[in-house]
């Protein structure tokens, strides 16, 4: 096996809010994690809105009430009250765990997150009618090695009952050193039965993208297992070494991954898809951008099958999209997860931070991916128990592996690239 490899320490703040400890990557830009405009709040006079004056006042008088009579006086510390209520006032938009509130800590670990500097149990996660749900493990990560699974509930860590808190406060409560345990009880929604996971947290070491022959084919596996920075040079290395080898097909395989940020969702998509738009970004208003395929660009000819499911997130959904409406590959697996608004950065002026959806993105076709996830063109679900034929960036693809394998999502894609009436198109194809 071929691999790039970037270390991690593991997950630190963001949208899918890699718990990467279950660190946030949002992604993570947070889930999601896409290019960030940052804007000052800066300083001056701040005036209530027009539309806003009785409510505003409605504050300060809740606030003055706490201040005069709430019994335990020494526990009165404005600026947690304050962060808390911004964080109130962020979930009444219903855009949970996606558009939130960072205190300045919180920052310091989305910043983290950006750069690919996590650490914690390696797993990302979002807010799901109120429940902290985890998106994806990231290969080799404590998380995985202990079964954790996209869709998993977290309802308690450390014995402590977490249902209704905030993300961001059920994150800090399974962040921690390497080599540190953590013990959460898993709620798995399916089956509606409850495990208890102890994990050791750890610094990860991320395969940002693998590859290896497919035994006793001329077909190429594929893993990009996220959207960080770097991955669109790494993929554009990755794909020279397989053009060399007289590979005709590949497998692309985009299951769990977390996404990232935008920008490389575009240079990856810019791999495989010669012109044309990559997505589409909706303003409040109604307003409309259009993201293109990079110029000067070289995108592949090979037959393509991309593997995706409900851990396939935010950028990885924007990658999705594009070979789908552009023709490019034929989609196998579940529908992904539904991140699909952009985040802006308004930074206030104590270093908190807003983070703020701003836009929506579509799909070329004007396809709407936010809350709804992107359905596959052929649908395959996993087994309960069947485990991805390829987890860790590690393991070697063997022909017997393939003959026992359970991973019928892995063997429909193979079986699509191997039947030559059901070949796509090459770049650009409409």
């Amino acid at each position: 096996m071929r691999r790039r490899r970037q270390r991690l320490t593991d997950l630190g703040t963001a949208g899918l809010v890699a718990l990467v400890a279950l660190a946030l990557m949002a992604g993570f830009a947070g889930g999601v994690l896409l290019d960030l405009r940052i804007l000052s709040g800066g300083g001056g006079s701040i005036e209530a809105p027009a539309n806003a004056v009785q409510e505003f006042r409605l504050i300060a008088e809740g606030w003055r009430t706490i201040e005069r009579e709430y019994v335990n006086q020494a526990g009165l510390e404005p600026r947690p009250m304050a962060y808390g209520a911004l964080s109130g006032i962020v979930r009444t938009l219903g855009d949970a765990g996606h558009t939130r509130f960072l205190t300045p800590e919180m920052v310091e670990r989305h910043q983290n997150q950006l750069e690919g500097e996590f650490e914690g149990i390696g797993a990302y996660v979002e807010m799901e009618d109120g429940r902290s749900v985890i998106v994806a493990p990231i290969d080799d990560s404590p998380a995985q090695r202990m079964g954790l699974k996209p869709g998993d509930v977290i309802l308690e860590v450390n014995g402590e009952d977490v249902t209704g808190l905030r993300l961001d406060e059920v994150v800090n409560r399974v962040l921690g050193p390497a080599g540190t345990e953590v013990t959460l009880m898993i709620l798995d929604p399916d089956t509606g039965e409850t495990r208890e996971v102890a994990l050791e947290r750890a610094e990860v070491e991320l395969d940002l993208v693998t590859w290896q022959r497919i035994p006793e084919s001329s077909l190429a596996y594929v893993r990009v297992s996220a959207f960080s920075e770097g991955v669109t040079d790494e993929l554009e290395q990755t794909l020279a070494e397989i053009d060399a080898e007289e590979i005709e097909g590949l497998l692309l395989d985009l299951r769990n991954n977390p996404g990232g940020l935008l920008s490389e969702a575009v240079g990856v998509t810019s791999h495989f898809v010669e012109d044309g738009e990559v997505l589409r970004r909706r303003g409040a208003g109604g307003s409309l951008e259009v993201e293109t395929v990079r110029r000067g660009v070289d995108a592949t000819e090979f037959t393509m099958v991309a593997l995706i499911n409900g851990g396939t997130s935010s950028a990885a959904e924007i990658v999705t999209g594009a070979l789908q409406d552009h023709e490019r590959a034929t989609t196998v697996g579940t529908t992904t997860f539904g991140a699909g608004t952009v985040l802006n950065e308004f930074t206030l002026s104590d270093g908190s931070v807003l983070l703020l959806a701003v836009e929506e993105w579509l799909t070329p076709d004007g396809r709407v991916i936010w809350q709804e996830g992107l359905p596959p063109d052929v649908m395959i679900g996993l087994p309960e128990e069947a485990e991805p034929l390829v987890r860790t960036g590690q393991e070697e693809i063997t022909a017997e592996a393939l003959r026992q394998t359970e991973d019928v999502q892995f063997l429909g894609g193979l079986e699509l690239l191997r039947e030559p009436s059901r070949r796509l198109n090459a770049p650009g194809a409409r």
